[in-house]
C-alpha cells in the first residue's frame, strides 16, 4: 500500500479497500479464519458451526426511500450470515452518536431495526451506546456484529468452483446506489425509485432449498457486482464472463447511470445476492429465486470460464468484450 492517508476511496469496497485490508489488517490479524476474506468468519464453538460478522453503517442521508440507517444496519448483517449458509440467530447494536442528534429520530432508527429484526427472526441482545461532541460525527453511526448458525448445505466457497458453472443474480442492479444518491442530491425522477434494502434470507434458503451445491454467495453491496465478481476469481485459475443483456438495471437506474457518467455494474446493492451453482442447477435455482417477490427479476447473467483466469469479461450488448475490474475511485462515498 504506497498511499501515506486514507481516502474516502479506501472505504469504498473496491481495490483500495481490499488493498488496505490485505497489506495492514490480515498481517497483523494473521489467522486462517480471516485469511478466507469472507462476508463472515466460520468457527467453531463447543462443537457447533457458526458464522461471526459485524459491520459499520455511516450512510448519508440518514433516511432514504425504502430504508433507513437502521434498517440498513440489521439487513447488512443478517444478510452477511445468511450469504455464508447460516441461519442468523442474535445481533449487538453499537451507536455512536452527535451532540443534538434528534430524540425522535432515534426512537425512530431504533423502531426500525426492532421491525427488521423481527422479520429476520434475529434478536438484538447487546450493544453499546457513545454520544460525541457536535462536529465529531455526522448525526449517527451504527455497528452490528451478528453470530449464526451454519446449516449442512454451507457453500464450499472459491476452491469449489468449476469451470462451466453458472452465475446467478436475485434481482436488478443499482437500486440502492441510485436511490441514495437521488434522495442526496434531490433529483426529481419520473419513476420513484426505492433502496432494495431488505432481508435477503429468505432468497437464499429458497435457492438451498433445491441445490445443495452451491460453490459461493455473496451480497453485492460497496462495490457492486462488478467488484463482488472480481473477488471470486481474485488469482484464481478460472475467470468470469457475464453478458450485459442478461443483467438486469431497472430504467431509472439506467437513465440516472447514463446521465452522470455512472456504471450500474459499481453500484451499491442491499438487497441482492450473486451466487455461483453447477450449470445443471441453474434454470431451477432461477426459477425458485423468481418464485418470491424479492426475486423476481432474477436472471443467470454469466457463467465461470477457462479463457479469463483472475478476470471478469463483460460480453456487451453490440457483442464486443470488455475487462471489468474493481472499484477504484468512488462516485459517491457513505452510500451503507
Amino acid at each position: 500500500m504506497s498511499e501515506k492517508k486514507i481516502t474516502l476511496a479506501h472505504g469504498n469496497g473496491g481495490k483500495l479497500t481490499h488493498e488496505t485490508i490485505s497489506s495492514i489488517f490480515v498481517p497483523a490479524f494473521n489467522n486462517p479464519e480471516l485469511r478466507e476474506l469472507a462476508d463472515a468468519a466460520c468457527v467453531s464453538v463447543g462443537g457447533q458451526r457458526i458464522a461471526f460478522t459485524t459491520d459499520s453503517h455511516v450512510i448519508s442521508p440518514i433516511f432514504f426511500p425504502g430504508g433507513d440507517i437502521g434498517k440498513l444496519a440489521v439487513a447488512g448483517t443478517v444478510n452477511d450470515l445468511a450469504v455464508m449458509g447460516a441461519r442468523p440467530m442474535y445481533l449487538s447494536c453499537g451507536l455512536i452518536i452527535e451532540e443534538g442528534f434528534g430524540v425522535d429520530d432515534l426512537r425512530k432508527i431504533v423502531q426500525s431495526m426492532s421491525v427488521t429484526a423481527k422479520e429476520a427472526g434475529v434478536h438484538i441482545v447487546t450493544g453499546d451506546t457513545k454520544v460525541v461532541e457536535k462536529g465529531a460525527a455526522d448525526g449517527i453511526f451504527i455497528n452490528t456484529s451478528g453470530i449464526g448458525l451454519l446449516s449442512e448445505k454451507v457453500p464450499k466457497g472459491m476452491k469449489s468452483i468449476q469451470v462451466g458453472d453458472a452465475v446467478i443474480l436475485s434481482g436488478s442492479l443499482g437500486d440502492h446506489g441510485v436511490a441514495i444518491y437521488s434522495k442526496r442530491e434531490n433529483l426529481l425522477l419520473k419513476n420513484s425509485l426505492k433502496s432494495d434494502c431488505a432481508i435477503i434470507l429468505p432468497l437464499v434458503e429458497k435457492a438451498m432449498g433445491v441445490c445443495d451445491s452451491i460453490r459461493i454467495m455473496r451480497d453485492p453491496t460497496r462495490g457492486g457486482l462488478a467488484t463482488t465478481l472480481n473477488e471470486f476469481v481474485s488469482e484464481q485459475a478460472f475467470g468470469i464472463e457475464i453478458v450485459e443483456e442478461n443483467i438486469p438495471v431497472k430504467e431509472a437506474v439506467m437513465a440516472v447511470c447514463e446521465m452522470l457518467g455512472f456504471d450500474p455494474l459499481y453500484m451499491a446493492n442491499e438487497g441482492k445476492v450473486v451466487m455461483v451453482v453447477p450449470a445443471e442447477s441453474a434454470e431451477e435455482v432461477v426459477s425458485a429465486l423468481k418464485s418470491l417477490p424479492l426475486g423476481r427479476d432474477a436472471a443467470f447473467i454469466g457463467h465461470i470460464s477457462g479463457e479469463f483466469p483472475g478476470k471478469v469479461c463483460l460480453k456487451t450488448l453490440v457483442s464486443g468484450e470488455r475487462m471489468i475490474d474493481m472499484l477504484v475511485n468512488d462516485p459517491f462515498p457513505r452510500i451503507c
